[in-house]
């Protein structure tokens, strides 16, 4: 049979044969229609080779509830919704049970677990679990209209979590919210941004990268590596690793927002004095930053860079940049086009 992968064999009463052997688990892409609309998802069966030809696949209420969540899964990825295992992670970032997050945004009980487990929720609802993902002064805004849905013990357990939440990561919404706001004109792909919209994930991954494998990592000799890191995966892929946007300055690429960028919670950036008495942002590694937002080609792309630029002090960076027809071919003040990354020099 083709277009299947082999999990494992389980032995098990197998309900086709009446005996027990081991079957195959198995699993394939395959298509289904969700409201009229054709999805492909990941579907698991078992395979019993000792079956007629035509009836030797088989599915457990367990395999058949898990593939029907990985089908309607499939449409909400297509159609922009948040999955059910993000709506989980949402729900769990809070602290709450299902009953406590439906309370808090003014819905029916049942509706989270409606939502993790079968039902597609529609755009309006999708739209309110966004608002509240990394907002926690909007999960309190939702909880003084609903305060009544709550006993007051129950009031006070569920804004301590919000408050908790608020304080792990109010600073970094807030701090990421100025940045995109500074990014408001640039929310298509484009030139301007290497065809990326502005991903903070990544530029925070990114920087905390460079900092592990680079000593003395300050603001002006950063902003550089980032815009050849950019400029670089532009060049080998089509698009920029962050979708930062940078403008001609006269210490050469320096991104849009970089005073909101150097004040993200999740950089480890100390304010120190150097020996002229000069106040500059050292840039350190982050502890537990999560890499795995960076892709294969984003590392080897931000190893190249680092292998060239890491001994450079920050006028020589500088300076080198200088040289570039992408720097040497605008204006001061003006948008540094991705396109003309195509023709940075070979390093």
């Amino acid at each position: 049979m083709e277009g299947f992968t082999l999990i494992r064999k389980v032995h098990m009463d197998c309900p086709l044969c009446d005996k027990a052997h081991e079957v195959e688990e198995r699993k394939r892409l395959t298509t289904t229609i969700i409201k009229g609309d054709k999805v492909t998802y990941e579907e698991k069966f078992y395979f019993c080779a000792n079956a007629a030809d035509d009836e030797n696949e088989f599915e457990t209420g367990a395999m058949t509830n898990e593939n029907l969540l990985n089908a309607r899964n499939a449409y909400r990825v297509k159609h922009g919704l948040l999955t059910s295992d993000e709506i989980v992670a949402i729900r769990e970032s809070y602290g709450l049970s299902q009953v406590d997050l439906a309370r808090l945004l003014g819905w029916g009980e049942a509706t989270i677990s409606r939502y993790e487990s079968k039902a597609i929720q529609d755009e309006a609802y999708d739209t309110m679990l966004r608002l509240i993902k990394d907002n926690p002064l909007q999960a309190l805004d939702f909880l003084k209209k609903n305060n009544d849905k709550f006993s007051c013990l129950k009031r006070l357990e569920v804004r301590s979590k919000i408050v908790e939440k608020l304080d792990s990561y109010g600073k970094e919404y807030l701090t990421r919210q100025t940045l995109e706001g500074e990014y408001a004109n640039y929310e298509e792909p484009s030139d301007s941004n290497g065809f990326v919209i502005l991903n903070i994930d990544k530029l925070e991954a990114a920087i905390s990268y460079i900092a592990e494998k680079v000593l003395n990592l300050f603001k002006v000799k950063l902003m550089k590596m980032l815009w050849y890191a950019d400029a670089l995966s532009y060049k080998k892929t089509g698009y920029a690793i962050t979708g930062l946007v940078y403008r001609h300055n006269e210490m050469g690429a320096l991104p849009i927002g970089h005073y909101s960028l150097m004040n993200l919670e999740k950089l480890n950036v100390r304010e120190e004095v150097s020996a002229n008495y000069d106040s500059m942002l050292h840039v350190y590694p982050s502890k537990g930053m999560d890499y795995s937002v960076l892709s294969d080609i984003d590392k080897m792309v931000l190893d190249v860079v680092i292998k060239k630029f890491k001994d450079y002090k920050a006028k020589e960076i500088v300076d080198y940049m200088h040289e570039e027809k992408a720097y040497r071919e605008t204006d001061p003040g003006d948008i540094i086009p991705f396109s003309m990354a195509k023709e940075i020099r070979d390093f």
